[in-house]
């Protein structure tokens, strides 16, 4: 029988694990305003300087569902534990580095820090009173969003008035109290699938299939669409993925449940979460280089990074005021109102970017409407989440859920990227982005936003039959309360 959730002080909980969260964020735009200047600062090419963000992403995706599964195996407060070792490591390899390779290898450290999210969501499952589940769950899942806003001003304001090694021993410290507020703060439960065996062929059979996909998402346009390499890659990872998936739906303890991931709750879900990913990093992508592009254009701010930093930074605290929100949202009418409700403020976010799109503060308020919709859809999927699926497989599936975000974002920023290279204008002897095609990229944003919401109204509520199959892992669970409503 499953166990009931620990008693305790929640506060410190969710505290601790939403911090966990937003250090896990800021690692992935702690480079960003160092990207121009990696080829000079590693003595390297810019071709080489790009896997510095590609390894951290290609690393995140192969462990965030890897760490969600040995959460459940093996608890989650340990294994969240032995994610706070390779951000600290990392940080300080990045630190220390005076070359590209050695970045590259902390970098893909840190990435490995990512399944903080998702095993912190998961967590809360297992030891917050029902009545806290639903604003909590809001406020951790949205804490990716808001360390990603929270981050790039600080982090710009670093890198421009100090050292940018100072960027990555701040991280390392980060890193560091985290673990410390984890060992200290949050209470250690059993391991809610302890004694099953670790899938070590579904692992690596992922990690191929993965490893390809976002290699070749994020590097074809570099490579070329047609190129041999892309298209090789693309075949990998169809190849590798469709026999992973014949593997993980008949192995008996597989990484991640795949008939439980085909429930039509938990597979619309994750639909909708890859749509959510692919909206919201359209905007990450288009309004900084709106904010920074030089006024000469015609359509650009002639924003500084840190400047632009700071526009963008009321977007990322609205994520902090709106999740609580969402959450009372969710206990009110059910985590599936929740999620329509967030695609669509992102959505109308868009169109006030697309119509205040030429001065910083339209820019500005179309982000933090934007934002908003990210953190009633961000709190909203983990509930839908765990809501349909049962104790022991929490872990799992939420890391699956986070990998789906992450897919999306990755091929968001592909597709926007080919937008923006393709829709170009000439002046005064340089080719770049027109104001079209940055347009062009907000109505793709607004435009699978509403996708999203169109595929989050069919996600059914939750059946009594589907419960009486759950109730063997998931009676007297706070996940009660998220189950019952839509």
């Amino acid at each position: 029988m499953p166990h009931a959730p620990t008693a305790h002080r929640p506060g410190p909980v969710v505290a601790t694990l939403a911090l966990a969260g937003v250090t896990a964020a800021v690692m992935q735009t702690l480079v960003t305003p160092l990207l121009a200047d990696l080829p000079r600062i590693l003595d390297t090419t810019p071709s080489n300087a790009a896997w510095v963000v590609t390894a951290t992403l290609l690393v995140a995706g192969v462990c965030v569902p890897i760490t969600g599964r040995l959460g459940d195996m093996l608890g989650k407060r340990r294994v969240l534990l032995a994610c706070a070792v390779p951000l600290i490591v990392g940080s300080v390899v990045c630190a220390l580095a005076g070359s590209v390779v050695p970045m590259i290898v902390g970098r893909g450290l840190q990435g490995i820090g990512m399944g903080m999210i998702p095993l912190g969501i998961a967590l809360l499952r297992d030891v917050l009173p029902a009545e806290k589940l639903s604003s909590s769950i809001a406020l951790v899942s949205a804490s990716m969003g808001i360390g990603g806003g929270i981050g790039l001003p600080v982090a710009a304001a670093v890198a421009q008035y100090g050292s940018w090694r100072m960027l990555f021993w701040g991280a390392a410290v980060l890193a560091a109290a985290v673990a410390v507020m984890i060992l200290t703060l949050v209470p250690d439960v059993p391991a809610s699938a302890r004694g099953q065996r670790f899938d070590a062929v579904g692992a690596l059979g992922l990690a191929v299939g993965l490893v390809s996909l976002l290699l070749a998402v994020s590097k074809g346009a570099d490579w070329g669409w047609g190129s041999a390499t892309t298209l090789g890659l693309f075949a990998t990872a169809a190849v590798s993925l469709a026999a992973w998936g014949l593997f993980e739906w008949r192995t008996r303890e597989p990484l991640v449940d795949l008939r439980t991931t085909a429930r039509p709750r938990v597979l619309l879900t994750n639909l909708a979460s890859l749509f959510i990913g692919f909206g919201m990093y359209a905007s990450m992508l288009i309004v900084p280089q709106l904010l920074q592009y030089p006024e000469a254009t015609g359509f650009g701010l002639g924003q500084s990074m840190l400047a632009a930093g700071l526009w963008m930074l009321p977007g990322g605290l609205m994520m902090m005021v709106v999740s609580p929100l969402g959450g009372k949202l969710t206990t009110a009418r059910g985590p599936k109102v929740t999620l329509i409700s967030g695609a669509l403020v992102l959505a109308a976010g868009y169109v006030v970017s697309l119509l205040l799109a030429g001065t910083a503060w339209g820019l500005m308020i179309g982000m933090m409407v934007m934002n908003s919709g990210v953190a009633l859809a961000y709190g909203a999927m983990p509930a839908l989440i765990m809501s349909a699926v049962p104790l022991h497989e929490t872990g799992a599936a939420n890391g699956f859920n986070a990998l789906m975000r992450s897919l999306g974002t990755s091929v968001g920023a592909a597709v926007i990227g080919v937008v923006l290279a393709q829709m170009t204008t000439t002046m005064g002897g340089y080719t770049f982005t027109s104001e079209n095609g940055f347009r062009t990229g907000l109505v793709i944003g607004c435009a699978l936003a509403l996708v999203s919401a169109a595929v989050a109204t069919f996600i059914p509520a939750p059946r009594d039959t589907g419960r009486a199959v759950e109730a063997t892992a998931a009676d007297d669970t706070p996940s009660a309360a998220l189950d019952a409503k839509g």
